[in-house]
């Protein structure tokens, strides 16, 4: 039997309205055989799917959406067509908000000051009428198809109220006999239900330019990717769009274009800009062979590149991938807000109902224009808007935030962990160290001239030994150049031996040296010493009997590790080290960086249960790894942290990836992670609030007290703003350094 393989997918969601809405689709779509995981954001109008293609496609899962009022974007660039989509829904709605007001401004003239006036309601009748119908008529398009699906959302509470103030306004213009001969005014309320339109619309409007805006930093990464690209064929250039590129095809790449997609350069050299990947600032010296990313800006160099990375399969576009499915995803406090979302208008109408039933068995007939207009102001002032977009603004734009400062967030959970967090536990190469060694030291008994050091070279050059590079790079940097070798040796377990112009040339350790019966000075034994405390490995370099240097090799602390454990310390986290190197590498790492908590010589399980006994003492954990070896202490933390330049397995197992592989990222993230949090509770309290005191007031509550009565197009308006407030709130986060 085989296994069941499970496609996750962020799908742009079109014709939302609210919050409910968001509910509505998730609901349908999780209904689906086949579906196994659904979730949706409504500040993003995006849903993420997970299904088994083999059983339900998504063709399927878009009619099954479209039956119930809403439309999927499947094409093969979502988010281009979602962006044109977004586009025209904004611009069709700039369009109804200035038509509905271009209308209401004359209906609420009539209505206020010459409602008196010779054929006054039959114009207003009019006037609220075209509101209605030109610029208001997707609230009862909306309301209708949920009515019959025996749904309801926010337009539903909108053409509910409209339609009430409007039939009732209706009656009393066709027959206000019905009330006179009851010795009562037949009031009309066209006002009210054109006001209430052209202010939603304008909340609508606003909400739409500032969620839009929660999205900035994905649209900013996508536009780092380019649309067309110079692709070689046959020895002639074409422009081609990026999309039909494959694996193997050859580019041309100008000086200060973008480069189009993941490649190895097979011609010519440049330097690089990869600050929007790594966040180095200096851009990086490339040569044939070497590897360039998509969306980093060639600088004055022109070569030619074979593609090795198209479409989702960049580093930009897994980096996109990833921050959109941390914006799609929930924390867990909106569990509790979907859940009550998913009641919040049906309670809204029944209170409603129980406002007009309670004012008229108080007052009776006299008072059915209050018990009206309380009515109507319930169901206009009523926000789950405001509940829906308490969490998922303060989340996307958290989420974009961290990745603008080079931090992968995986989901919300992660996010809202990161906060708690009060202990970090680090691993020691490549996470507190470069995770590369160099040469740190050297020792010339002689003056170091061009011959002895292409010697070297020449040496190094042919050695298979791990530390080998590292002094071939050293050397490079120096400028030596290479020699002919007459015969070249490896002696296992101690180094190598050449022989230049019939002289024996050696570099490997002391008992390499020992047996061509060097004679070590006590100048080289104080700097072998010396370098042995600081936890470096010596390498020995000389002719037959003569010992001309001593190089030290040592994996070095990062420059920012010192002040990335200080900023750390300064916010009260703990910090602890664990290292498989020896004790005294370890300890000399620990003390460069003021670490008090570090162990070494442990095993991968020694890791986890480390991380375990913190957690037993109620410690809340996150990991810092960059290697297989950390990937189960990385699952076992609250918190898993992966270092960008680790491995794949470390990254897919970690929450948090820091893209730079700087461990000041870490602090940032915390406090990123404590910020969001904060907006997540601001959020939802005055969403709360909001609703709490606003609908009392509307259904009339301080009448007995002051005699006060909420207008039903002050309720309009305090409805659109408490939507906008919620996502300004959560704007003030990009504005923060």
């Amino acid at each position: 039997m085989g296994n069941k393989i499970n496609i996750a997918k962020s799908i742009p969601v079109l014709n939302m309205s609210c919050a409910v809405c968001a509910n509505t689709v998730e609901k349908i779509v999780r209904g689906i055989k086949g579906v196994s995981e659904a979730s949706v954001n409504f500040a993003s109008s995006t849903i993420t799917v997970s299904y088994d293609p083999a059983i339900v496609s998504l063709d399927d899962i878009r009619k099954a959406v479209q039956n119930a009022g809403y439309d999927l974007i499947i094409e093969d660039n979502p988010i281009e067509a979602a962006e044109a989509a977004a586009r025209e829904h904004y611009l069709r709605l700039r369009r109804d908000t200035v038509g509905a007001w271009l209308l209401a401004l004359p209906l609420t003239v009539y209505g206020m000051l010459f409602m008196h006036a010779p054929y006054a309601n039959p114009i207003m009748f009019v006037l609220s009428f075209f509101i209605m119908t030109l610029f208001g008529r997707a609230f009862y398009i909306n309301g209708f198809k949920h009515a019959i699906a025996g749904r309801a959302n926010m337009d539903t509470l909108v053409a509910l109220s409209t339609l009430i103030a409007f039939v009732f306004s209706t009656f009393n213009t066709i027959y206000p006999q019905f009330w006179y001969e009851r010795g009562l005014e037949p009031h009309v309320y066209y006002e009210a239900a054109g006001v209430i339109i052209a202010f939603v619309l304008t909340g609508k409007l606003m909400e739409e330019r500032a969620k839009n805006s929660t999205s900035s930093a994905i649209k900013g990464l996508i536009g780092l990717q380019p649309k067309t690209a110079c692709r070689i064929s046959c020895d002639e250039e074409e422009v081609v769009p990026i999309a039909i590129l494959r694996v193997g095809d050859i580019l041309a790449v100008r000086p200060g274009e973008r480069i189009p997609v993941d490649g190895l350069i097979t011609v010519g050299s440049s330097s690089v800009d990869e600050s929007i990947l790594s966040g180095e600032s200096l851009p990086v010296a490339k040569t044939e062979g070497d590897k360039v990313l998509a969306g980093t800006i060639n600088q004055k160099g022109a070569f030619r590149m074979k593609a090795s990375g198209v479409g989702r399969q960049t580093i930009l576009a897994q980096i996109i991938n990833a921050v959109q499915s941390a914006q799609g995803s929930k924390a867990p406090v909106q569990r509790i807000v979907d859940k009550l979302s998913a009641v919040f208008v049906p309670i809204v109408v029944v209170i409603s109902l129980l406002t007009f039933v309670v004012w008229i068995t108080i007052g009776g007939a006299a008072y059915f224009s209050h018990a009206l207009l309380s009515a109507v102001s319930v169901l206009v002032i009523a926000c789950p808007c405001a509940l829906g977009l308490a969490t998922p603004t303060a989340i996307m734009v958290g989420m974009g935030k961290a990745a603008e400062n080079h931090v992968l967030i995986k989901d919300a959970l992660a996010l809202e962990n990161l906060c708690k967090v009060d202990t970090i536990v680090l691993d020691k190469t490549g996470t507190l160290t470069e995770g590369k060694p160099r040469v740190v030291g050297e020792e010339w008994l002689a003056e170091a001239d061009e011959q002895s050091l292409a010697i070297l070279n020449t040496a190094e050059s042919l050695s298979e030994h791990p530390l080998a590079s590292a002094i071939t790079e050293w050397l490079t940097a120096k400028g030596a150049g290479m020699v002919a070798a007459d015969e070249f040796t490896s002696v296992t377990g101690k180094g190598i031996r050449l022989t230049v112009d019939t002289r024996t040339y050696w570099v490997g350790n002391e008992a390499m040296a020992t047996d061509f019966g060097a004679i070590f000075s006590q100048k080289l034994t104080d700097a072998a010493d010396y370098w042995q405390s600081q936890s470096a490995s010596i390498i020995y370099y000389g002719v037959e009997s003569d010992v001309l240097a001593l190089l030290a090799i040592a994996d070095t602390v990062r420059a920012t590790s010192p002040a990335a454990i200080a900023s750390l310390k300064a916010m009260g986290v703990e910090v602890h080290l664990l290292s498989g190197d020896n004790h005294s590498a370890v300890e000399h790492a620990a003390r460069s960086v003021a670490i008090a908590n570090y162990k070494a010589s442990v095993l991968p399980n020694d890791k986890e249960a480390y991380i375990a006994n913190l957690q037993t003492i109620g410690k809340t954990v996150a990991m810092v790894g960059d290697g297989i070896n950390d990937s189960q202490a990385l699952a076992r933390a609250d918190v898993s942290i992966a270092m960008g330049k680790g491995t794949d397995i470390a990254m897919d197992v970690a929450m948090v990836t820091l893209i730079t592989s700087d461990l000041t990222l870490l602090s940032t993230a915390i406090r990123l992670s404590k910020r969001t949090t904060r907006l997540i509770r601001q959020n939802l309290f005055w969403a709360f609030i909001y609703n709490l005191i606003g609908i009392p007031l509307a259904a009339g509550v301080l009448f007995p007290v002051n005699g006060m009565l909420l207008d039903p197009m002050i309720a309009s308006a305090a409805m659109a703003f408490s939507s906008v407030s919620v996502v300004v709130n959560s704007l003030r986060l990009r504005m923060s350094r």
